[in-house]
């Protein structure tokens, strides 16, 4: 397994991280702790996760599997919809309580895709406030917040944030080789967060496999392409051993892509990803769990 460090945090963690929402899909909850178990046997240290995964049993089945001496083998995240004071503390005591354990490693604000989000956020009464005492209190050790909408989103996030004096430990955002020539994060946020100091955190390598369906880049391609890109943490989604195994495998092959290498990468994907039509989260409300959920950010209209 490689290994990078976190952003300015100075924490060690497994370049691939193992993606929550996954482990919550398994019809037998062993099947779930089984690959949660095996992928920390064989080096993976960041688990992903969100309170509102699977309405919950992504986390409790995080938490079974941390038992046994598992939590102290782990960077554990998870993430918070809410934007209100009150609403996001009743989530991270909620997420403490599912995942069995008195602290989170990295707590993130989830799903920042409007541009309303920050403002929210941050008002006088916003989560924040609940992220800060949480911190405070010891029940979170670092925070962060994720998106897949936008990088304008993104770069807004970042300059609320700003404002307010607050530094983010990492962002979370897709990074794959259709980002690369449609709405890019890696172009637009990548180069912000790095200038910063801040811990990236790549996702939808694949895109749910959409990205697959194009036909013209493989899996291993897809993960070793974000593994290239200065991320310390590539999440990807794992809801079977073969998965896990090709997890692995990329990550034991993995070794840094030559700049043709790249340039070939990209000219195969270019005229398919135009359109965004394999990054289906950035064109549509598809993977947008808080718009079809209003309530769970704690606010009248979302």
């Amino acid at each position: 397994m490689l290994y990078r460090t976190l952003g300015n945090t100075q924490e060690t963690v497994s370049a691939i991280g193992l993606g929550g929402f996954h482990i919550g899909k398994q019809q037998d909850e062993q099947e779930s702790l089984r690959i949660i178990r095996s992928a920390i046997d064989r080096g993976i240290t960041f688990m992903d996760n969100c309170w509102d995964y699977n309405e919950g049993l992504s986390e409790i089945r995080m938490g079974n599997a941390l038992r046994d001496g598992y939590r102290d083998r782990v960077f554990l995240m998870t993430k918070a919809d809410g934007r209100t004071k009150a609403s996001a503390a009743q989530q991270i005591d909620e997420s403490l309580k599912r995942l069995q354990t008195d602290h989170i490693d990295l707590l993130q604000f989830h799903e920042v895709i409007r541009l309303e989000d920050p403002d929210r956020i941050f008002a006088e009464e916003g989560a924040v406030a609940a992220f800060r005492d949480a911190k405070q209190a010891g029940k979170i050790r670092y925070v962060g917040f994720t998106g897949h909408k936008d990088p304008l989103v993104h770069l807004r996030m970042l300059e609320v944030a700003r404002q307010h004096d607050f530094q983010f430990d990492t962002v979370q955002m897709p990074l794959n080789v259709m980002d690369a020539h449609f709405r890019s994060f890696q172009h637009y946020v990548l180069p912000v967060l790095l200038e910063r100091g801040i811990g990236v955190l790549g996702m939808k390598s694949m895109a749910d496999g959409h990205i697959l369906k194009s036909h013209v880049v493989s899996a291993i391609e897809c993960l070793h392409y974000a593994l290239n890109l200065p991320t310390s943490v590539v999440i990807t989604g794992i809801d079977s051993m073969e998965i896990l195994d090709q997890a692995i495998q990329a990550a034991e092959s993995f070794n840094p892509l030559s700049a043709e290498a790249v340039t070939e990468l990209l000219s195969r994907t270019r005229a398919v990803a135009d359109s965004g039509q394999y990054e289906p989260f950035k064109t549509d409300n598809i993977f947008d769990a808080t718009a079809m959920n209003p309530e769970w950010l704690g606010v009248s209209a979302a």
